[in-house]
């Protein structure tokens, strides 16, 4: 049965691997871009199947965030599946910033990667009701390990875990489930330049494995958890990082 999917940064990287993968199993998927409009309908026209379709919005802005999933409802015939994959990672190290350049940097990675999610949650959930849904969160192994050199990252990585954990108590009676994800190291695009780099050896290294995961690794987790298989993995927060951080 084709479901109806908004993948939040789907543009590009993990979020394009994502919509990928639900479109070959038969979901109809609507592609979120901020400003990447031309790369977001890169993406669709390369899904198969049809129906699929884009939307734009800066997850900075609620408003914003409203018309968005709501457009994404409209144009898909409703709403079974929201992955909120969208976020920003913003270089901050706490020694090394002017106090005003560290407020801007937690507002705007707050903003995104947790308000923006929790926004597109609440506007999805309205129409899920009734119907049932499956929400998946990507998170971070960072909220874990830390990140030191962008601590507000780490930090909306943890909040987002644990939104999804509130809510999936909260949503459960309405037949809706929520889960998420906690990749290390992912081989895109945005971690390309520091993959090439000296410091690539020693990225690869933290895992036994030698290596960092392929995006379609953690697309595979994401289609599970939105399974009527992964029901009772509601709440669960999965680590994908190739045994490089254990807890």
């Amino acid at each position: 049965m084709s479901r109806a999917v908004l993948v939040t940064g789907g543009s590009r990287g993990i979020g394009a691997a994502i919509a990928r993968a639900f479109a070959e199993r038969g979901d109809r998927v609507a592609v979120h871009y901020r400003t990447g409009e031309e790369a977001a309908r890169t993406v669709r026209d390369g899904l198969p199947g049809g129906g699929h379709v884009t939307v734009g919005a800066d997850l900075a802005d609620p408003d914003a965030v409203r018309a968005m999933v709501d457009t994404a409802a409209a144009s898909l015939g409703g709403l079974d599946v929201l992955v909120n994959n969208a976020g920003v990672y913003l270089y901050q190290p706490v020694l090394d910033t002017t106090y005003e350049q560290w407020q801007a940097a937690w507002r705007q990675t707050l903003d995104v990667n947790l308000a923006g999610a929790a926004n597109a949650t609440w506007c999805a959930v309205r129409h899920m009701t009734g119907r049932g849904g499956r929400i998946v969160n990507v998170g971070s192994r960072g909220a874990y390990r830390g990140e030191p050199d962008n601590p507000a990252y780490g930090a909306s990585k943890a909040g987002l875990h644990a939104l999804g954990q509130s809510l999936a108590v909260a949503l459960a009676p309405h037949g809706i489930t929520v889960a998420s994800v906690a990749p290390g190291f992912v081989e895109t695009d945005m971690a390309a330049d520091l993959l090439a780099a000296p410091a690539g050896d020693g990225i690869r290294g933290q895992s036994p494995f030698g290596r960092v995961a392929a995006p379609d690794e953690i697309a595979a987790a994401v289609v599970y958890l939105a399974s009527p298989e992964a029901t009772w993995a509601s709440g669960a927060v999965l680590d994908l990082n190739g045994a490089s951080y254990l807890r």
